[in-house]
């Protein structure tokens, strides 16, 4: 079981709401405890967020509250009747999220009785809305993500996968069921880079010159999950067609293996070069005379249906399958290349430092 950042930081909150409360003399500090644990988020960003829909969450669960309680008891099918009341008014807002807190607001202050209820029911109101601060507190300053570098990372480490299984996969050499159990995995963890990148993308910048190398940044990260996503339809439609592969002419296999192979070097490169830890020079996709541009491949794969056409083992519906993908793959990367020649051209200290030490 893996203890995150999250986990820890619901703990640390809740200590602190109900510290606070403690220290405030307020009664019951049970609830701030309650009101942390709703309160934590992933992100400071949805952690503000929450606090604006918790307190008017609370404020109407507060209201309603006090106002059944003042005209028509504390009987149980009162609070029923106003826990629904509360339910159509957070629905009615666009509060959903916050309904769960109302409802037990609504519940702290219900369940009061005796003379001085109003003055009792404000400090359930204080105590609550307390534990909620708190947890913003501990989001803003206690072991604040650093989404940058999750992303990057969960980026680069399925790419690594993708490349191992498909060089194998060029090659003829990997077992059937290992690569499907694997694309299963690695398209889950390509659906967890997109919640990341949602993550990083939520967070804000509090000044304009931040805003604009943020803005930046996720153009490069939305181009490198793209590449990636491309690279992973190269390693599926390897795998779907493999069988036909395998019938391919020699010459136009090895054509395939060695643009493959070229095209996952050149990956590997750039990330490399977005860190900083490869030189511009030693990059030259395309640049040697054994390079063969995509409208010559295009032309040798006419040339090769025109003389094979009559052959049923070469499938060139199938082949074609495969070329697409690889020729879409190589123009996403020349793409990301082209975005991470102009950041560090024009912007280079906008990388982050921190990315330059998470690949060895």
């Amino acid at each position: 079981m893996k203890l995150g950042a999250r986990i820890v930081k619901t703990g640390v909150a809740i200590v602190l709401a109900l510290f606070i409360a403690e220290l405030l003399e307020l009664p019951n500090p049970v609830f701030a405890g309650i009101a942390a644990i709703f309160a934590i988020q992933p992100s400071i960003y949805r952690s503000y967020i929450t606090i604006i829909e918790q307190i008017q969450g609370n404020v109407i669960g507060a209201i309603i509250a006090v106002l059944f309680v003042l005209i028509f008891g504390h009987q149980l099918v009162v609070v029923g009747l106003a826990a629904v009341i509360i339910i159509l008014i957070m629905i009615k807002f666009g509060l959903e999220k916050s309904i769960s807190m109302a409802l037990v607001m609504m519940i702290a202050i219900m369940e009061i009785r005796g003379d001085e209820f109003l003055s009792f029911a404000l400090l359930r109101f204080i105590t609550i809305v307390l534990g909620v601060l708190s947890a913003f507190l501990v989001n803003l300053l206690f072991m604040p993500p650093k989404y940058e570098t999750k992303l990057f990372n969960l980026i680069h480490n399925a790419q690594d996968e993708i490349i191992r299984w498909t060089r194998l996969a060029g090659r003829q050499a990997s077992e059937h069921i290992a690569t499907k159990k694997s694309l299963s995995k690695l398209k889950e963890r390509l659906t967890n880079i997109d919640q990341v990148f949602s993550l990083f993308k939520e967070e804000r910048s509090y000044f304009k010159k931040s805003s604009r190398a943020k803005g930046r940044k996720l153009v490069i990260y939305r181009q490198m999950i793209t590449t990636s996503r491309s690279s992973y339809e190269v390693l599926k439609r390897l795998h779907k067609y493999e069988n036909e592969l395998t019938d391919l002419p020699e010459h136009f296999r090895m054509m395939i293996q060695e643009r493959l192979d070229a095209l996952l070097t050149y990956h590997e490169q750039l990330h490399l070069k977005f860190v900083g830890k490869l030189k511009a020079e030693n990059m030259g996709f395309g640049s040697n005379e054994e390079y063969i541009s995509r409208y010559d491949v295009m032309e040798i794969f006419a040339k090769e249906i025109a003389i094979t056409k009559e052959d049923e083992e070469f499938s060139t519906y199938h082949l074609l399958h495969i070329l697409s993908s690889i020729l879409n793959y190589e123009e996403q990367l020349e793409h990301l290349d082209m975005l991470i020649v102009s950041i560090q051209r024009h912007h280079e200290k906008e990388v982050d430092t921190e990315l330059k030490e998470e690949i060895y």
